[in-house]
């Protein structure tokens, strides 16, 4: 690649919207990340709850939004309009976290959650879309790159300022309890409207380059690569279940609350770093081969968390686990764009977020039930579902080896 090439390929050409939301999803996962990461040690060491009703909250947060995420997608098709239904989005998600502050039950905690999720599932399609309508196709790599880069190093402020705050409350010798838990959600509010606010003011609505039908709600329309892709991915999502499991191998294997949190922000700032340069390199030698080597170190972190006998060895997976990450998710956003039309951008990143949604649910559930069981059976014990998710990447490899799409990326074909 010539110097002229990789200096066209710059972060600094991104035009206005990329930044905008960039600054959006960064605002956002400062404050989700601050609360969201804790919640499950809240809900096991401060509630009592077990794996398997921890693991029902998540699939059941995550897939209740999946429908939403299909129909605004498809709306923002429709409407020719994505911005303010990301906006309409973000405002629910923003609203529903000072509820966290009362929860004193699980149920009160998955309420919430709910509502947090339904919140990502009206805004994240039209976003992913607006992220596509503003950009070429030669520089889409680099654009969904740089989002996931902002949006995670966003959750690397959160887990850092979620330290400073566990870590002053401990130096009081107060344990991770409703108080603690409490000063967390209060510190989350002010980024989460600022979100709002980076959205609603510094995104221009992108019109159409042409004039064209208001699309038909139907599978077939995304076309056969589109649901290949979405097969495959669909079966490395199944073993792909909350990291929240992480979270309780790494207490399982010793770790304290603070190095938890310590290492989650070592995890992102992998994952930032990585980001745009994966994407980047995704526009110059194909998203496949990008996404196959995302998906490897996958499968080798997810058998390295069952396999770990020591607290060092949770740190250097999660350290690796960052570079899955930064390759494979902001460049298999960027081939959805790459498999279907234009006009159908919105419909298909709400397909493709709704079908992960609807199978975070199993993935979650078969998780916490291989870790605990379920009534009277015991389980595997905390390796288990982490070699699960293991077997079902190297399956989905496997099967994304041997596919060969047309797309519109000319160096996939």
């Amino acid at each position: 690649m010539s110097d002229n090439k990789a200096e066209k390929n710059s972060i600094k050409d991104l035009p206005r919207n990329i930044w905008a939301v960039g600054l959006t999803s960064f605002f956002m996962d400062v404050s989700s990340e601050m609360v969201i990461n804790i919640l499950p040690l809240f809900l096991s060491n401060v509630l009592g709850v077990k794996t398997n009703i921890i693991g029902l909250i998540e699939g059941v947060a995550e897939s209740t939004a999946s429908i939403i995420k299909l129909f605004s997608g498809w709306l923002s098709d429709k409407l020719h309009a994505r911005k303010w239904l990301a906006v309409a989005g973000y405002g629910l998600s923003a609203l529903s976290k000072p509820f966290f502050y009362f929860a004193n039950t699980w149920g009160w905690v998955a309420g919430v959650r709910w509502v947090d999720r339904v919140g990502k599932g009206i805004r994240t399609a039209p976003r992913d879309a607006l992220v596509a309508d503003s950009i070429s196709e030669e520089k889409r790599g680099l654009a969904f790159g740089f989002h996931r880069a902002a949006d995670t190093a966003g959750a690397m402020v959160g887990l850092l300022v979620a330290l400073g705050i566990v870590w002053m409350a401990q130096s009081s010798n107060v344990e991770l309890g409703q108080a603690t838990f409490r000063t967390v959600v209060l510190a989350s509010l002010i980024p989460a409207f600022l979100a709002v606010l980076s959205l609603a003011i510094g995104v221009k609505e992108v019109k159409p380059t042409s004039e064209r039908a208001a699309p038909k709600f139907a599978f077939k329309a995304l076309g056969k690569p589109f649901m290949t892709f979405m097969l495959i991915v669909g079966v490395f999502d199944l073993g792909n279940s909350s990291d929240s499991f992480l979270v309780l191998r790494a207490q399982e294997r010793g770790i304290s609350v603070i190095g938890i949190l310590g290492l989650l922000a070592v995890f992102n700032l992998v994952y930032t770093l990585v980001s745009t340069p994966a994407g980047s390199l995704s526009d110059r030698v194909g998203r496949r081969n990008i996404i196959i080597g995302g998906w490897v170190v996958y499968a080798l972190v997810y058998l390295g968390f069952g396999l770990a006998s020591e607290a060092w060895q949770i740190w250097l997976l999660y350290i690796v686990y960052g570079l899955y990450y930064g390759m494979a998710y902001g460049t298999t956003k960027a081939m959805v764009a790459d498999l279907v039309p234009e006009e159908l951008r919105g419909t298909a990143y709400g397909t493709y977020n709704a079908i992960l949604g609807i199978i975070d649910l199993p993935a979650s559930l078969i998780a916490g039930i291989l870790w605990q069981g379920s009534g009277s059976w015991e389980g595997f014990g905390p390796s288990a579902p982490f070699l699960f998710g293991a077997a079902m990447a190297l399956l989905a490899l496997v099967m994304f080896i041997f596919w060969k799409p047309q797309v519109n990326n000319t160096v996939e074909s």
